[in-house]
């Protein structure tokens, strides 16, 4: 792909490393077959090749709107796209790049920001969450049938293996999943403990911070990603 980056863009590490990312992409539209929002809204725009078609624009000086901002904050950023790329364009550090620069250019209203700010300050806190889904699943029988099957009772789940072993896993808790889906880590535990590997859970260890860098929270993201490389670096010293 040939491109023109503004100037003052292109003297920057992250406008190098935009362009030497567009130049790789051929349009193939291979990305769009993998693609979670695609192929539910059978949108170019809502595709891999369409948002990088968005920020290629912006990048080179052209329309920037609300509407650049609504398909760039529709990736789920899932990377599926990467995996089926043939020539290894980095979509996702692509869209850093583009949500950066929109986020500069196109101000948001002030509910939007209000809405972000709230979910930051919920999801990615697992008690916060688990106090705020009580009352749903309390309510769950007067929930509309879509929400009523997301809102499931909590299971009755066995307990964390016991067992120590020589190999150890450092195993992530995640935000809304000890709420949502407990069993998933539990499973994998169990599994990891019939092959002689103890799954270990760090009490101190939080939300990762991907929720925080999709919505352009960059140091809040960084914080969280710190916090835990701190409370795992021990166990990882200790031979984990």
């Amino acid at each position: 792909m040939q491109t023109a980056i503004l100037p003052q863009i292109l003297n920057t590490p992250e406008g190098i490393e935009a362009d030497r990312i567009l130049r790789k992409c051929v349009h193939c539209g291979f990305c769009t077959a993998t693609c979670p929002t695609y192929q539910l809204l059978g949108d170019e725009l809502d595709g891999p090749r369409g948002r990088i078609y968005l920020i290629k624009t912006m990048l080179e000086g052209g329309d920037v709107s609300n509407a650049t901002q609504m398909h760039l904050d529709r990736c789920l950023t899932c990377r599926a796209c990467e995996s089926t790329c043939p020539s290894g364009v980095e979509y996702a550090r692509l869209l850093d790049v583009g949500r950066k620069h929109v986020e500069a250019q196109v101000p948001r209203q002030w509910y939007q920001h209000l809405f972000r700010f709230l979910v930051r300050q919920v999801l990615p806190y697992r008690m916060r969450f688990a106090v705020l889904f009580r009352p749903a699943q309390a309510l769950r029988p007067l929930l509309p049938e879509l929400l009523k099957r997301k809102v499931l009772p909590r299971p009755q789940l066995p307990a964390w293996p016991t067992r120590s072993h020589a190999r150890k896993v450092l195993m992530l808790q995640g935000c809304v999943q000890p709420t949502l889906a407990p069993s998933i880590n539990l499973a994998a535990a169990r599994v990891l403990d019939e092959l002689d590997i103890q799954a270990v859970q760090v009490g101190q260890v939080g939300c990762c911070g991907a929720l925080s860098h999709h919505l352009s929270a960059t140091e809040e993201a960084l914080n969280f990603a710190r916090r835990n490389i701190d409370a795992w670096w021990p166990r990882l010293e200790a031979g984990a």
